[in-house]
């Protein structure tokens, strides 16, 4: 028992110096040689870094280096996209629609009423459109899943050669993808999973998707296309309201534009200036049709 018990003191701190410094250290340097594949792959860099990191502690440098690792990404989600299709179309629209009927010398009341019973209809059909796009898209998801899953049964050997091939795309040897290809056979539904997202490039769909699309996109629109008419609530004469419209809208069409490109991740202030002018030409497209019909 003594005997065996100084064995252990001798041979725990070199089996500690093993695990925590000689392994992590051989690792990282065959890790280093496989991820040389040029500057395109910058993630092996970080990758490496925190490879030795885990061996060798962190130091001063590394530290800086892993703190300044900002990565940007667009957060924006279905909702959003839903939201900004809406208020998109529900700035333009009516705001096209009223300034066409102001144009050919109708009353603001009239004008008014069509704008908002255009607003209704809009909303309604852009909604429906939504909802049966979402589904639609569920539908197509749901098909496609069965039939992978299928053939995941019936054909394991092809099903397994494409998920090879699809890594020898990304660069990987036979010798590195193998043992992902075998891991995934032994694991029905990440192969499922794998096959859905990389072989047929499929998210699944959220169970309440349709219906939070329809809701979104309808109220969205309602609540855009009720802008460009406020000022004929006020003013009666309708060539005095489109000069408010024109302003409110403008303003409104600068506002959702810097959000829309805020959230999306382009530049906010080319996406209110492309917003505005859109929203202008189609106002101005129809003011001038409304004034060749009358004459």
């Amino acid at each position: 028992m003594g005997e065996s018990a100084g064995t252990t003191r001798v041979l725990n701190p070199a089996i500690n110096i093993i695990n925590t410094h000689i392994l992590p250290l051989l690792l990282c340097k065959d890790f280093s040689r496989s991820s040389s594949v040029g500057p395109e792959v910058s993630v092996f860099s970080f990758l490496f870094i925190d490879c030795l990191i885990m061996a060798e502690g962190r130091s001063a440098e590394s530290e800086n280096l892993l703190q300044h690792h900002v990565e940007k990404h667009s957060t924006a989600g279905e909702i959003v996209r839903d939201a900004i299709i809406g208020i998109s179309d529900g700035l333009t629209v009516p705001f096209a629609l009223a300034a066409g009927l102001s144009g050919a010398n109708v009353s603001s009341s009239v004008i008014l009423t069509a704008g908002l019973a255009e607003v209704a209809a809009g909303a309604i059909s852009m909604g429906l459109g939504g909802f049966l796009a979402a589904k639609t898209e569920a539908d197509h998801y749901a098909r496609e899943l069965q039939r992978e899953k299928d053939e995941i049964i019936t054909v394991p050997y092809r099903e397994a050669t494409e998920v090879a091939d699809i890594l020898a795309n990304y660069g990987l040897e036979p010798d590195e993808y193998a043992p992902v290809v075998n891991a995934l056979r032994k694991k029905p539904q990440a192969w499922l999973d794998f096959m859905m997202k990389f072989e047929l490039g499929l998210e699944k769909p959220e169970p309440r998707r349709a219906w939070e699309s329809a809701l979104t996109i309808a109220i969205a629109y309602a609540l855009g296309g009720l802008v460009p008419l406020i000022p004929y609530m006020f003013i009666r004469v309708a060539q005095k309201a489109v000069v408010m419209s024109v302003v409110v809208t403008i303003i409104a069409l600068i506002i959702f534009g810097y959000g829309k490109g805020y959230f999306t991740g382009n530049k906010p202030f080319r996406s209110a200036l492309e917003t505005a002018v859109i929203g202008a030409i189609a106002s101005a497209a129809a003011f001038g049709m409304a004034k060749v019909v009358q004459a």
